[in-house]
């Protein structure tokens, strides 16, 4: 059960952060469900297509590295969280669809920086196990977030930035308290 609550939590962690991709799917959500949740699913496919390329690569890394991959994805989510905090709502007006989140996804830092540190270490020491429930918190999020912008509008991102940074926080302290206590 640890696992899949894990692997949820952390897929909301992954999904929930303001940026480019929920900037446009809460836009496309003002104007339709489905139009919100292509954005997300676009941004997911992209995800998926960054897991199978880490889990690719994961045994040509060096084991001397990890710890400091470990310690630098602890880092990036510390400064996601204080992103998260910081963040004001979007107002863009940028058509969002699948290929658009795609798109957006595949050329984000965010996610490239999320698999090559925080992905890498998810499947290092959570395992395979922890991968489905991660992909099932993504899809939470969409359906979610894109059902409550569509009701309610922003009104309530401010609950939502508060739920991404303790979980940022949390999960980068353990990044970081396994890098450190692996180079020791």
């Amino acid at each position: 059960m640890i696992p899949i609550i894990l692997g949820i939590l952390l897929g909301l962690s992954m999904a929930a952060p303001p940026g480019p991709i929920n900037a446009i799917m809460a836009f496309e959500s003002t104007i339709s469900r489905v139009k919100g949740s292509l954005v997300g699913l676009g941004a997911m496919t992209a995800d998926l297509i960054f897991f199978v390329i880490t889990y690719t690569i994961k045994g040509i890394i060096p084991l001397f590295v990890l710890p400091y991959l470990y310690i630098s994805g602890g880092i990036l989510m510390f400064y996601l969280g204080y992103l998260t905090y910081k963040a004001k709502p979007s107002t863009s007006s940028r058509k969002g669809n699948y290929f658009k989140g795609l798109t957006i996804g595949l050329s984000n830092p965010y996610q490239i920086s999320w698999w090559l540190t925080t992905g890498l270490f998810v499947i290092n020491n959570l395992g395979l196990s922890v991968i489905p429930s991660f992909f099932a918190g993504i899809l939470i999020w969409i359906a979610s977030f894109v059902s409550v912008i569509n009701k309610i509008g922003s009104k309530y991102i401010n609950i939502v930035k508060i739920f991404s940074l303790i979980i940022l926080i949390s999960f980068g302290t353990f990044m970081m308290y396994n890098g450190i206590t692996a180079l020791l």
